[in-house]
């Protein structure tokens, strides 16, 4: 793998995953892609893999990547073992998107509930892209409750087909590359790291809103500060910077004798319109 630092990035353009989540970096690929420096001799390692949006589009020969969210590791590992298709995809989504447009919101809570209980990847699928303002949500117990997004037109044909050019899309990553998909927290995974590897680290934003799928603490934040700074090798930790309310002084703090990049974007997602602003994103270069 080149360095990506001699790239040029004119001429590339991201793509969206097809899980959508809480921001999902996309928009900012250009802007991680031009800061990473790697030799690309080890593995890309994330330990919070997320909707899988920056390893899709580093795309590396070899990765290990992870995340506590058991149902966003099925979903990419069925892919990756073709029990998910695009072609599986359309048909359920056109068969649960039929009845939907004509059930409305009770077919969308009767998926969840089925959800809930079994853990199908497909309807996680479907709730995930079919949920309130794309923001992944679970209770106490691990349910996923998000409610519905008043759209019972949701799964139009073109919308199908964006989503299924987006399963082809990590179809195809996932089946030249050696990568491996494993439900692990980051601690078990920062463990797996040796000296040609590269860590890309994007943890929930702790005091901005709480994860997805876990708790996570301005402890969990120092913890992971400190660990990244005792890798044996090189690393980007992407973090929020500042906002309209209030600017991060302890990142600088923690990582005063590191270089650190920013870059300013708009988050569209989020529960309440308060939540959508523009961010300054940092970057951590180790």
């Amino acid at each position: 793998m080149e360095s990506r630092s001699a790239l040029d990035e004119s001429v590339f353009w991201p793509k969206a995953p097809p899980i959508k989540m809480q921001g999902i970096k996309t928009k900012l690929i250009p802007f991680i892609r031009q800061n990473i420096d790697w030799s690309g001799k080890g593995r890309w390692i994330e330990p919070f893999l997320g909707s899988g949006t920056v390893l899709f589009n580093i795309s590396p020969d070899r990765a290990f990547v992870a995340d506590t969210n058991k149902h966003v590791i099925a979903f990419y590992k069925q892919i990756q073992k073709a029990e998910i298709t695009a072609d599986s995809a359309r048909s359920f989504l056109e068969r649960e998107g039929a009845i939907l447009r004509q059930k409305g919101q009770k077919h969308y809570y009767g998926i969840r509930e089925r959800f809930n209980a079994h853990h199908d990847p497909l309807d996680f699928l479907f709730l995930n892209r079919a949920c309130f303002n794309g923001l992944m949500r679970f209770n106490s117990k691990g349910g996923f409750n998000t409610p519905f997004c008043r759209k019972p037109e949701r799964f139009r044909p073109a919308y199908i087909t964006k989503i299924c050019n987006q399963i082809n899309w990590v179809s195809q990553l996932v089946s030249a590359r050696d990568w491996e998909f494993v439900c692990a927290d980051w601690k078990e995974t920062l463990i797996k790291t040796d000296k040609d590897d590269f860590v890309y680290a994007d943890p929930p934003y702790a005091g901005r809103f709480t994860d997805y799928f876990n708790q996570w603490s301005t402890q969990d934040s120092l913890d992971l500060e400190n660990r990244l700074k005792e890798l044996p090798c090189s690393f980007l930790y992407s973090m929020w910077a500042e906002n309209k309310y209030r600017r991060n002084n302890g990142l600088y703090k923690m990582f005063s004798e590191y270089e650190i990049r920013t870059y300013d974007h708009f988050y569209h997602l989020g529960s309440t319109e308060k939540l959508r602003n523009t961010m300054t994103e940092a970057l951590v270069v180790g």
